[in-house]
Parts: C-alpha cells; sequence; structure tokens
C-alpha cells in the first residue's frame, strides 16, 4: 500500500485533499525495480485545470506504454498547501507514487499559457530543485519545457535545460534513450545536453549565445558550438490516426474544469486568422481517420464513466467527416444516456442542424466568435466572415429554438479605429433584431446576448507578430466606448458586457515575444510573491512594474515598440513550416484589408506543404 506524502492532519487542514491524493481509476503504477527511467509530467496550475488537459494525457499514456518508463503527474499545489510545504520542507511529489520528483530523471512542464510561468518557478523550488538551469548538478533532474509557449522559449530559457519543439509523439522515444545509454556509459550531464541537442526539435538554451544592438534589438543569436543545429525543426505526427492516444483516459474522484471524454478529431486549422498563433504553429491541418475516432470513443468511454463526450479541435465544422462521426455518436451515446458537447463548431445551416440534434436548445446557449464588430476589421484579421453569414446564422439559430447567443471579440487589434469598435455593439443589436423580427409565438422568451471581449495579444509565428500594444489605459478605454456604444442601443436590455482586465494583456504580451533577459523579471517577481497570475484573486500588476524597474529592463520595449519588418526575433531560430516571408505578406495583407481563402479553396503556399501531408496534399488533388 502507498504511504501518502501528506500526514492526515495536512490533507484535512487544505482545501479540496484529493488534489494530492493520486489512486485515481486508470491511474498508471509500476514497480520501481522493472523501471529504469522516471518522468513526472507537470502541469503548472492547480489540478482541476490540468486534468483537462487532452495532451497530458496523451503523452501520460504514451509514455507508460513503455516497460522501462514510468510517467506520473504532477500539478501546482493550491495556495494553502503552498504555504504548509514551504513552512514543513515538504519536497513536491508525484501523484502516483508520492516520492519527491526531484529524484527523477526527468522534469517535464507543458507551457500553455504565459501567466503560469510563475508557477513553473513554484514547481522547481517546491521540488527542491534549483531554479536556475546554470546551477544544477549532476544529481539533479533534467527539466524540459513543452506546448505551445515553448515556440517563444527565451523568457523561461534561464530555467530550462531543454525545450522540445513541437508535437510529443514524435521523438521522446530518441531523447529517453540516449538518456539511458549516457546513464550507461556514466557520461556527465553536459555531454548528454549537447548530445539531445542534435535530435530533431530539441533546443538546448545554454548551447546558443545572444547579442543585442545598442537599441536592445537582437544582433545575433547563434549555436555556441559548430555541431549544434543553427535551427530547431518543429516536429509533426503526420498520421494522426496511427498516432497514440489514451484508451483509458485518468478518471479524477473529484469535479474537473472539463469532466468529459475528449475526442480530439483534428490538428490544425484551414482558416488563418492573422491572429491566431494555434492556427500558424499547428499546420498542417491534418484529420483522423472516421473509423480510428469511433474506435477511440467506444473505448474511452467504457473505459471512464464519463457522462459526456466533446470534440476536441480549432474549428470542428471544418472536420470532412463531421456529420457522419455525429451520427455514429448519437447512436453510440443514447443508450449510455450520455451527452455530447461541439464546441468550436461555425454558425451555419449545416452545424446548427448537427447542434439541434445533440443539444436541448432551450438550456443551451450559441457561441459566435466574429473576434471584430465591423467587415473591415474582419477582413483586416482574416477571419473569412461576414455580417451577412453572422446575420443568418443568428436568424437560424433563433428560429431553431434558441434564444441565447455569446458573442467573442477582440480589441486592440491593428489598424482598428474608434468606428470598428462601436460596431461591435451594433452587430449584437442587429443579432438581437434578427431574434424580435420573429412573431411572438415562435420565441422563446426573451432575448438573451452576452458580448465578451479580450485585449488582443500578439503572438510569435503569427502575421500580426510585428504589430504594437497600446497602454493599459487605452485598452479600457476601447471597453468604454464599446459598453456605452451598448447602452444606447436599441435592444440594450437584451445585451450583457464583460471585458477582461488590461495590465494582464500587457504582462501576456511581454511573456509572449519576450527574450532571455525576461527572466530576470519572472525570477524577480516570483521571490516577491509571484504566484497564480492566471487567477484573479492572486494577480498583482504592481508587482511586476516593480519588478521591471528592479532589473531595469523597459516593458514598453515589448509592449508598445511596433516591429521592423527585419527585426531578429527571439525565435526566429525555430522552423515550424509557416515562413517568415509568408507571415511578411499577410502582415501587409492585413495594412489592405485584403483577404487570404482559406487553405481549402486555395493554397496560399504559406511553407507547411514541407512536411507532405493533411491539407496541403489534399489540395493538390
Amino acid at each position: 500500500m502507498r504511504k501518502l506524502a501528506l500526514r492526515d492532519e495536512i490533507l484535512l487542514s487544505v482545501e479540496k485533499p484529493a488534489r494530492y491524493i493520486g489512486g485515481e481509476i486508470n491511474s498508471v503504477v509500476k514497480n520501481i525495480a522493472d523501471i529504469s527511467l522516471r518522468f513526472a509530467f507537470v502541469f503548472p496550475d492547480v489540478y482541476e485545470i490540468g486534468m483537462s488537459h487532452l495532451g497530458m494525457q496523451i503523452l501520460y499514456d504514451m509514455f507508460n506504454r513503455r516497460e522501462d518508463v514510468w510517467c506520473e503527474r504532477v500539478f501546482s499545489p493550491w495556495v494553502d498547501l503552498d504555504k504548509i510545504m514551504r513552512e514543513q520542507k515538504i519536497p513536491l511529489f508525484a501523484l502516483e507514487s508520492q516520492d519527491p520528483i526531484r529524484d527523477f530523471d526527468f522534469i517535464g512542464v507543458t507551457l500553455q499559457y504565459e501567466l503560469c510561468y510563475s508557477n513553473v518557478l513554484q514547481i522547481l523550488d517546491l521540488a527542491q530543485v534549483p531554479l536556475l538551469a546554470a546551477d544544477r548538478c549532476e544529481s539533479d533532474p533534467i527539466v524540459i519545457g513543452g506546448g505551445p509557449c515553448a515556440y517563444n522559449p527565451e523568457p523561461l530559457a534561464a530555467f530550462f535545460d531543454l525545450f522540445y519543439i513541437g508535437e510529443g509523439e514524435t521523438v521522446y522515444d530518441e531523447l529517453f534513450d540516449l538518456y539511458e545509454q549516457c546513464r550507461a556509459e556514466q557520461a556527465p550531464r553536459d555531454d548528454f545536453l549537447r548530445r539531445a541537442s542534435k535530435i530533431p526539435g530539441i533546443y538546448v538554451p545554454s548551447l546558443y549565445a545572444v547579442t543585442y544592438r545598442e537599441d536592445g534589438t537582437i544582433a545575433s543569436f547563434l549555436p555556441k558550438e559548430p555541431d549544434v543545429p543553427a535551427v530547431i525543426e518543429k516536429q509533426v505526427v503526420m498520421d494522426l490516426s496511427s498516432a497514440p492516444y489514451p484508451e483509458k483516459p485518468v478518471v479524477p474522484y473529484m469535479k474537473v474544469t472539463q469532466d468529459r471524454v475528449v475526442l480530439e478529431i483534428q490538428r490544425g486549422c484551414i482558416r488563418g486568422c492573422r491572429f491566431c498563433q494555434a492556427g500558424m504553429i499547428y499546420r498542417p491541418t491534418r484529420e483522423r481517420s472516421l473509423d480510428s475516432l469511433k474506435e477511440h470513443a467506444s473505448r474511452m468511454l467504457s473505459a471512464t464513466g464519463h457522462e459526456e463526450i466533446s470534440l476536441s479541435s480549432l474549428s470542428s465544422s471544418d472536420y470532412s467527416e463531421l456529420g457522419e462521426l455525429v451520427g455514429f455518436l448519437m447512436e453510440e451515446c443514447q443508450s449510455r444516456k450520455i451527452n455530447i458537447s461541439l464546441p468550436s463548431l461555425r454558425i451555419d445551416s449545416f452545424s446548427l442542424d448537427v447542434m439541434s440534434k445533440v443539444q436541448d436548445v432551450r438550456k443551451s446557449s450559441l457561441t459566435f466568435a466574429p473576434e471584430a464588430g465591423s467587415q473591415r476589421m474582419r477582413d483586416v484579421i482574416n477571419k473569412g466572415l461576414t455580417e451577412e453569414v453572422i446575420l443568418q446564422g443568428a436568424s437560424e439559430a433563433f428560429r431553431g429554438g434558441w434564444n441565447k447567443v455569446k458573442l467573442y471579440f477582440m480589441l486592440g487589434l491593428p489598424y482598428e479605429t474608434d468606428p470598428d469598435r462601436r460596431a461591435i455593439a451594433h452587430l449584437a443589436d442587429a443579432i438581437a433584431r434578427k431574434y424580435y423580427e420573429l412573431p411572438k409565438e415562435e420565441r422563446n422568451g426573451k432575448c438573451q446576448i452576452t458580448v465578451s471581449t479580450s485585449f488582443f495579444v500578439p503572438k510569435p509565428f503569427t502575421p500580426f507578430q510585428w504589430a504594437s500594444m497600446h497602454p493599459a489605459g487605452d485598452y479600457l478605454g476601447f471597453a468604454k466606448t464599446v459598453n456605452h456604444e451598448i447602452k444606447e442601443t436599441l435592444n440594450h436590455k437584451s445585451i450583457r458586457y464583460n471585458w477582461h482586465q488590461a495590465d494582464v494583456t500587457l504582462l501576456e504580451g511581454v511573456f509572449a515575444r519576450g527574450d532571455r533577459r525576461v527572466a530576470s523579471v519572472i525570477l524577480d517577481a516570483y521571490r516577491h510573491g509571484a504566484l497564480y497570475d492566471a487567477w484573479t484573486e492572486f494577480w498583482n500588476y504592481d508587482r511586476y512594474l516593480d519588478a521591471f524597474a528592479r532589473t531595469g529592463l523597459d516593458m514598453d520595449f515589448y509592449t508598445t515598440r511596433e516591429r521592423g519588418e527585419d527585426e531578429i526575433f527571439p525565435w526566429d531560430f525555430i522552423h515550424i513550416g509557416v515562413t517568415k516571408q509568408f507571415l511578411k505578406k499577410e502582415w501587409q495583407k492585413a495594412k489592405e484589408a485584403s483577404v487570404t481563402p482559406n487553405c481549402r479553396q486555395k493554397c496560399s503556399g504559406c511553407g507547411a506543404g514541407c512536411y507532405g501531408g493533411g491539407v496541403c496534399v489534399e489540395s493538390k488533388g
């Protein structure tokens, strides 16, 4: 029987002790005598958030299929347990074995969101592992990062030994084999890192040197040794249907954010929105076969007992066999009394028909993401959505029985003007008007429209990576403009408006496009109490302003400064298929409000065809 890392009196004193005990259904426990490599898979946020992440479930399952590897899960302790662990010097432990992760071979951290960076330092600190990679010795674990934020690893470079760039199913086996070989040879840590740098997709920050110009921009980014690759190639799984997928996902004892079976139907997106990082870094679009999805769905539902299944994709409407898949799921789920969730659908006749079959329209709300209020701005961002299509979709939804609509927009986009912001209110009002055009007997109660705006953050590997941001006060002014305009509309009583915090947006922008120097700000803020920055109740902007002041870095350099087209970016050493030349061309087209067709309509030569598969091959067929 396992001995828990935390005593009963501690577990009884903290909120939600089920976060820390492990032992869930389908969790993997191995005999330590039978394994040669231990991997702590870390999600740097609270258990409920991390256990909802599909990528963790995929790699957890894949790693544990190896007889010589035991992969265990680790999440950020909540603030109550964090305090106790520091006071009592309890080392951070993995859920499955309850062993301290400082004794593992690897600590792997998935980097999903920039505002989790302070939690990355919390993990290392509580694990009693040196925060800086340069301070680690032979007995310390290898710390590796991956996930979408690893596409600009530089703000965290000081804290990681390695980064994995790309999709995790490809070269981890090669990395693990190399580690075991180096250990058998008793090779030193530095030798392993040097040899690992030659594995495709592996980036070792300590093997690269950065120089800066007088204006603070990067002058050069070069490997320190001739045999270290100058360019890191993104790793891509081209045959998703045969890629590893969890047959028995871990089932939490407690309620988590996404308490359901998740079925990933495709990766990538054909749409090419100019603000969207995921739409660029996950190119080319690749689908899982209908047969493989049917098999995965049946096995996971049987193995978990979940009461809901959700389709995962950047744009589910673009999956070529969506109708057939939903038909199968309806048949499979009806007998089991399981709900089906269909996020990321475009609001058109086909999608509405599919949703009406699987949702109780009287209870559910529809989600539109026009992203911008005016047609000009939707063309600037290449949304590929006209007002006519939006209003037609709303009309069909209202006739189908829906009366609740959520609308998502961004403020502070490049080339946005005051009339563009006011257009958000007018579009919401026009949608409400479509509802009240229905005869009274056909309406389903009062119309409820919720408008939410977030503030735009320029991300690496997008056409908007060159864009400047605004000061926090400007963002709040933009939100007030929208709020005032909504109150002036005819149907304002049917519209509710929410907006995000502006200062959080600025820090996200710094971390998204920052260079190696930003690590000093993260470290300083953490040492002065930064933690759970993504959680409103713990967010403290002044703490970061003070950190910038103490470290001598200029925040405006990373936020309000527009980048020159020939500037070397901190992430330029990574090759994602999509070329910088293509992104520049799209940046220019944004200035002209010129639309680029989606990948199935016409190939735009983005460069992702270099992988030889997915939609790039389909479009030539």
